[in-house]
């Protein structure tokens, strides 16, 4: 079975979409810290994890939540190329100050989050229409 095989709650996963909600409304909904603000009215098309800057510079999807636990400048550089609405840090991963910086000035949300990131994308998940 392939990934874009998977279903949840018989929808697709390629398929689902979030209920127009903006970045902000998320951030408040599921009490997310946010490290950088600049951008927060974007909305949010899909969910996507991954470690791996090379995948996710490739993968993410446009105007999607990207859920990482890497900390550092380079996932606001790759952010950006892929146009994601924002970056979830998850599991209490605090991003270094250079990242901060670069996010807000170019305006990629930046958001923090204790949980793991399976949890994290499941919580908003909650939200998708099938």
């Amino acid at each position: 079975m392939k990934i874009n095989d998977v279903k949840i709650n018989d929808v697709k996963i390629n398929d689902m979409k979030i209920n127009d909600m903006k970045i902000s409304e998320m951030a408040n909904q599921f009490g997310f810290k946010i490290a950088a603000g600049n951008g927060l009215d974007r909305k949010i098309s899909k969910i996507y994890i991954c470690d791996l800057l090379s995948f996710a510079m490739s993968k993410a999807p446009k105007d999607s939540v990207w859920i990482t636990v890497i900390n550092n400048i380079n996932v606001i550089a790759v952010a950006s190329l892929a146009d994601v609405s924002c970056v979830i840090m998850a599991e209490g991963v605090t991003p270094d100050e250079q990242a901060v910086e670069k996010a807000e000035s170019i305006g990629i949300p930046l958001l923090l989050s204790d949980l793991p990131a399976f949890e994290i994308g499941q919580s908003i998940a909650a939200r998708i229409d099938g």
